[in-house]
């Protein structure tokens, strides 16, 4: 066995049996400090779990009440808003419906106005080449 195989061994149970040694110390430690024995230290931790769960349930009962009262708010408002969004729509159709009959009104009143003042142009123009055409035959 080289040197180096025998100082791993050497520290190897070294290593063992300053656990064991610490082990044997906490064990007895933990034991003579207890401030309970483990019959009243199981039920304080029984009474502990009891509690938590009873606060767990009022706090599962809140959440349940409050998740249902915003979800019956959410309802109220959203039917709400499809009410004036749907108001506002019809309201905005029938303005859009008054403006198209005004635009259509004043187009037409416009193209018959154009109609007329064209037609009293090629009057005039006609006039005028029939006063100059009078003119020419005089000379």
């Amino acid at each position: 066995m080289s040197e180096r195989e025998n100082n791993e061994n050497i520290n190897s149970k070294d290593f063992l049996l300053g656990t064991l040694i610490g082990g044997i110390v906490g064990a007895s430690a933990a034991l003579l400090l207890a401030p309970k024995s483990g019959k009243e230290l199981r039920e304080d931790l029984n009474q502990s779990a009891s509690y938590v769960r009873e606060r767990a349930e009022d706090w599962k009962d809140v959440a349940y009440e409050k998740g249902t009262q915003w979800s019956e708010m959410a309802k109220e408002k959203s039917t709400h808003l499809t009410q004036n969004l749907s108001e506002r729509s019809k309201d905005i159709g029938e303005k859009l419906k008054d403006t198209k009959g005004v635009i259509e009104d004043r187009v037409n009143q416009i193209r018959s106005d154009v109609e007329n003042e064209s037609v009293e142009t090629a009057k005039d123009i006609a006039d005028t080449i029939e006063e100059a055409a009078n003119e020419l035959d005089k000379n």
